[in-house]
C-alpha cells in the first residue's frame, strides 16, 4: 500500500529503498487498517525526508513502527487523573430503519438540531430509535441531509461501486494536484537533483513565490533536524482529518495556528489532535478580526482547511481571493465525498463515509452481525490527515523549484484505498504498555498525560512537539515570529 501512496506524491520510487517498517500485531479488522497506517504515516514521513535531502542533508533512513502508527490511528493520550469528555453526543450512532440501517452523526449542535426536526422528536435515545424505524434509510438520509444534518444510510460495497457518487470518486486520484493558475502544470516523474534545484533562477522563483514563501524556501536548511522549522501553517481545519495532518506538521518543527469561530468546540477530540499548535478565535463577521485573519492568509506557507467547498467563498474568501492575496500560497483541503458527482460538497464524517462506501456492510456480513460493523478506529479520517500532511510537503518540494501546487483530498478516496487493498490475516495487537509511552508526562490544558511515543522516525530529525495539547481559543491569532 505504501507503493500506491508514494506513486499519488509522484515522487522518485528509488526513495521507497530508505524506508523500514517494523513492529507486529495488527488491527482487529476485515481490512488492511494497519498497512493503511504504516503507509499514510511512512509516506508523510518520507515526504519530509525528501524534502530534505534535496536541500542536501544525506539521504536518511525512515523507520516506521505499524504497531504505534495502528494506535495514532485511535487515541495517543492517555490522561494521568482526569478523564477525556466523551467522543459522542447521546444521539448519535446507528439505527435501524424500514428497510436496513442509517447512521446520524450529531456531535455538532446544529446537526443534532436538524435531525431532531425531521424526526420530530427529543433527544431521548429510544424515541429517536421508533422514529428512525417508521423511516426508509435514503429517504431519512436525503430528509436530514436538507435539513443542514449529517446521516449515511449503510450500503453494500456493491451499491457503493454502482453508484453515481461511487463511480466518480473511483475516477479521482488518490491525491490531486493542481498547479496555481499562473503557474505550469507539474511535471510528472520530477525527481531533479540538489545542483539543479540550487542553480534555477532566483529572481524568477522569487517573482512566482512572493517574498513570504521565498524567505522560508531560503532559511529552512538552517535548521535539519528540524525540517519545517519556520513555516507558517494556517490550519482552519475541525474532527478530525485536517488537524491530523497539521499535528503532523508540527511535529516537524512547523508554526501551526489553528483558527476557529467564537463559541465552537470539540471537546471529544481536541486534546488529541492540538499537540503542537496554538489555537486561536476569530469571528469573520466582525472587520477587526478579518483584517487580523487577512493579514495571516497574507503571511502564511501553508493554508489546511476542511470546511465545505462554498464555506470559504461565503466569508468571501475563496479561491480567487486567496490567489491574489497570497500568490505562493499552499492550498491543501479535503471534503468527506468526494470534489466530483451527484454528492460532492456533502456535509460527512468517517463514519459516514464508512456506512455509504460498504465498509460498516461488509464487516456485518463477515461477522455475521446482527448491526454495522465498522472499522476499529477512525482510519479514512487519520490516514486523509496524514496523506493531507504528505501533500503539504510535495507542494514544498515543488516550492523550491518557484511552482507553487495546490492539492485536494477526500475521505471517500482515502476509503477506496482501503477497499481495493487485500486485507490478508491480522494477528493481535497488543495492548498498550509502557514502552509505547513518551517518556515524560504531556502537560496538557486540561491535565498531566501520557502520550505515545512518535510512530515514525527520521534519521537526524526525530518528531516531537514543543508545546502539549491546548484547548481552543487559548492563544493570540499571530504567528509565534510577530509574538511580543
Amino acid at each position: 500500500m505504501l507503493n500506491t501512496v508514494w506513486s499519488a506524491l509522484d515522487l522518485p520510487a528509488s526513495a521507497l529503498d530508505a524506508v523500514t517498517v517494523m513492529g507486529e500485531g495488527a488491527l482487529p479488522s476485515y481490512f488492511a487498517v494497519t498497512e493503511l497506517a504504516a503507509a499514510s504515516v511512512g509516506a508523510a514521513a518520507l515526504a519530509v525526508r525528501e524534502l530534505m535531502r534535496m536541500q542536501g542533508e544525506a539521504p536518511a533512513r525512515v523507520r516506521v513502527d505499524r504497531r504505534l502508527a495502528s494506535m495514532w490511528f485511535g487515541w495517543s493520550l492517555h490522561p494521568a487523573g482526569w478523564e477525556l469528555p466523551p467522543s459522542w453526543d447521546a444521539v448519535a450512532g446507528d439505527y435501524a430503519t424500514a428497510d436496513g440501517w442509517i447512521r446520524l452523526h450529531t456531535n455538532a449542535p446544529h446537526h443534532r438540531a436538524a435531525a431532531l426536526a425531521v424526526l420530530g422528536c427529543g433527544e431521548d435515545r429510544a424515541a429517536v430509535a421508533r422514529a428512525v424505524a417508521g423511516w426508509r434509510g435514503l429517504a431519512l438520509e436525503e430528509a436530514i441531509v436538507a435539513q443542514g444534518g449529517c446521516a449515511a444510510m449503510m450500503r453494500s460495497m456493491a451499491e457503493w461501486q454502482a453508484h453515481p457518487q461511487g463511480i466518480s470518486v473511483a475516477s479521482e486520484p488518490l491525491i490531486a494536484f493542481t498547479p496555481a493558475s499562473a503557474d505550469r502544470p507539474m511535471r510528472p516523474g520530477a525527481d531533479r537533483s540538489t545542483a539543479e534545484v540550487a542553480g534555477a533562477d532566483e529572481e524568477a522563483r522569487r517573482r512566482r513565490l512572493g517574498r513570504g514563501a521565498w524567505a522560508w524556501a531560503k532559511t529552512w536548511a538552517w535548521k535539519p533536524q528540524r525540517p519545517l522549522a519556520g513555516l507558517k501553517v494556517l490550519d482552519l481545519t475541525r474532527v478530525l482529518a485536517g488537524p491530523v495532518a497539521t499535528r503532523f506538521l508540527a511535529g516537524y518543527g512547523a508554526d501551526v495556528l489553528r483558527i476557529d469561530p467564537p463559541n465552537w468546540n470539540e471537546p471529544g477530540v481536541i486534546p488529541e489532535v492540538t499537540l503542537g499548535k496554538r489555537c486561536a478565535r476569530l469571528d469573520l463577521m466582525l472587520p477587526a478580526d478579518r483584517a487580523i485573519f487577512e493579514h495571516l492568509l497574507a503571511t502564511a506557507d501553508v493554508l489546511v482547511h476542511g470546511y465545505r467547498p462554498d464555506a470559504l467563498e461565503r466569508l468571501g474568501y475563496g479561491a480567487a481571493f486567496r490567489r491574489q492575496h497570497n500568490p505562493g500560497l499552499i492550498d491543501v483541503t479535503l471534503d468527506a465525498y468526494g470534489w466530483t458527482g451527484p454528492l460532492a460538497g456533502r456535509r460527512g464524517f468517517d463514519s459516514l463515509v464508512q456506512m455509504s462506501c460498504g465498509i460498516a456492510q461488509h464487516g456485518m456480513l463477515m461477522q455475521g452481525a446482527d448491526k454495522p460493523v465498522p472499522l476499529p478506529a477512525q482510519a479514512l479520517d487519520h490516514a486523509t490527515g496524514y496523506l493531507m500532511a504528505a501533500a503539504v510537503v510535495r507542494a514544498l518540494i515543488s516550492r523550491l523549484d518557484g511552482h507553487t501546487l495546490h492539492a485536494r483530498l477526500s475521505l471517500a478516496r482515502t476509503a477506496k484505498l482501503l477497499t481495493d487493498a487485500p486485507a490478508g490475516m491480522p494477528s493481535e495487537l497488543m495492548p498498550a504498555a509502557e514502552p509505547d509511552f513518551a517518556a515524560a508526562l504531556e502537560q496538557t490544558g486540561w491535565g498531566p498525560g501520557r502520550r505515545y511515543r512518535p510512530p515514525v522516525s527520521i534519521d537526524g530529525a526525530p518528531m516531537a512537539w514543543k508545546r502539549p495539547a491546548a484547548s481552543l481559543g487559548s492563544s493570540q491569532a499571530c504567528w509565534t515570529a510577530d509574538k511580543g
